[in-house]
């Protein structure tokens, strides 16, 4: 008789993706000796919230408002 995983097809691995970065070095930038932010706050929950870029909008993940870039 045969052993137990002989028959059995061998387990292909899975393509590990590429995360993107995260983190607060994505939502600052440093020009000279000031930051920057990169992406608005919210105008209803105020600064510390930031919106995520949508590629025509930005939305805040908090309160849910969402503001439309232009054309």
């Amino acid at each position: 008789m045969s052993e137990k995983g002989e028959t059995a097809a061998p387990k292909k691995e899975k393509a590990e993706k590429k995360k993107k970065e995260k983190g607060v070095y994505t939502l600052y930038k440093i020009e000279k000796d000031k930051i920057v932010r990169l992406r608005p706050t919210c105008e209803r929950c105020g600064p510390g919230y930031f919106m995520a870029d949508h590629g025509d909008r930005y939305t805040c993940g908090h309160c849910g408002f969402t503001r439309y870039k232009h054309a």
